[in-house]
C-alpha cells in the first residue's frame, strides 16, 4: 500500500474495490492516466490480486515474466501458490529465497505475500514473522489482526486495532479490521460490527465479503432468517465462495434444514476448506462407531 502523501491519491478507489471484494469492478476500472512507476506498480499488483481472489491464477502466472518488478513477482508467487498442490512447495522456496535476499527483503507487497502463503499454511509464527513490523502500512497491520485472531488472541489483535486507528480511524482496512475485531469479542459490539458491514453496503457496492460480514453478525445475534437471506444474495454473486457456503451449511443447521447441498458444493470447490474437513472427520468418526457395534 501507498505511503500517505500530499497529492492526489490516484488508487484510492481501486484500492477499495479490492478491500471490499469488489475484484471484477477493481479489474475494470485499473486503466489509470497520469501513474508514477511504483503506482503503475502497485496498480498492476491490486489488478492480478484481484484475479487470484476470482481463482484466475493462470492469468496472473503467464503475464508475470522473470524480468517484472519484486512486488509482481511475489504476486505471481502467490498465484502459484493457490494453483495446485504440485506448486506448493516450489512457491514457498522462492518465497523463502526473495525473503533472504537484504536488498528486497523488506518489499511491503513481498511481506504481505509471506504473510498471506503462510497464514494459509497455518504457520502462523512464520507468518507474523514478515508482518509484524508494519512500518505503518496498514494492509500489513490488517494481516497481523487477521493473524491474532486466528490464534485466539484479541488482546494481540485489539494492541494492533490501536496503531491502525492511530494511522486513520476511517480508512477502509481500520473499519473492516474493527468489525472483525468485534466479532471475536462478541456481545454487544456485534451490532457495532454489523453497522460497520452495513455502513459499507451503502457507500460501496455490495459484494460478497459485505454480505458475508453482515451474515455472520446476524448469525451471532441468532437472527437466522435474516442471515440466510443475505447469504443467498452472496451466493448469486459468486456461487462458489467458500464462505458463503460454509455460513450457509451453518446458517441451514440453526434453522433445522439440511445443508447437504452447501456442503457438497464446498466439498467439490474448496476440498481442503476447514468444514470440509471436520465433517469429513465427523462422518469417519460416525462409521467407525457404527462398526464397532455392529
Amino acid at each position: 500500500m501507498a505511503a500517505l502523501a500530499a497529492g492526489p491519491d490516484h488508487l484510492f478507489n481501486l484500492r477499495n474495490n479490492f478491500y471490499l471484494g469488489a475484484y471484477q469492478a477493481a479489474i475494470n476500472t485499473s486503466d489509470l492516466p497520469n501513474l508514477s512507476p511504483d503506482e503503475a506498480v502497485e496498480r498492476d499488483c491490486l489488478v492480478f490480486r484481484s484475479y487470484i481472489a476470482l481463482g484466475s491464477y493462470q492469468i496472473v502466472i503467464n503475464e508475470i515474466d522473470s524480468s517484472a518488478a519484486t512486488p509482481l513477482q511475489a504476486v505471481k508467487l502467490l498465484a502459484l501458490y493457490l494453483s495446485g498442490p504440485d506448486y506448493k512447495e516450489s512457491a514457498i522456496s522462492n518465497l523463502k529465497e526473495l525473503l533472504a535476499d537484504p536488498a528486497i527483503g523488506n518489499n511491503a507487497t513481498l511481506r504481505m505475500i509471506a504473510g498471506t502463503v503462510f497464514t494459509h499454511e497455518q504457520d502462523y509464527n512464520e507468518a507474523l514473522k514478515y508482518t509484524h513490523a508494519a512500518g505503518g502500512n496498514l494492509e500489513l497491520d490488517a494481516l497481523n489482526v487477521q493473524i491474532f485472531l486466528k490464534m485466539h488472541r484479541s488482546d494481540y489483535a485489539e494492541r494492533r486495532l490501536k496503531e491502525m486507528q492511530k494511522i486513520d480511524e476511517d480508512h477502509t482496512l481500520t473499519q473492516l479490521a474493527t468489525a472483525w475485531q468485534n466479532l471475536a469479542v462478541g456481545g454487544s459490539k456485534i451490532q457495532e460490527a454489523y453497522l460497520i458491514f452495513q455502513d459499507f453496503s451503502e457507500k460501496s457496492q455490495v459484494t460478497s465479503l459485505i454480505l458475508n460480514g453482515k451474515a455472520v453478525c446476524c448469525i451471532h445475534m441468532g437472527n437466522f432468517d435474516e442471515a440466510e437471506t443475505l447469504l443467498l444474495e452472496a451466493l448469486n454473486k459468486d456461487a462458489k465462495d467458500p464462505e458463503t457456503l460454509a455460513n450457509l451449511v451453518v446458517c441451514c443447521l440453526h434453522l433445522g434444514k439440511p445443508p447437504s447441498r452447501f456442503l457438497s458444493q464446498l466439498r467439490l470447490a474448496h476440498p481442503d476448506h476447514v468444514l470440509v474437513k471436520r465433517a469429513s472427520a465427523a462422518e469417519e468418526s460416525f462409521d467407525r462407531a457404527v462398526q464397532s457395534v455392529a
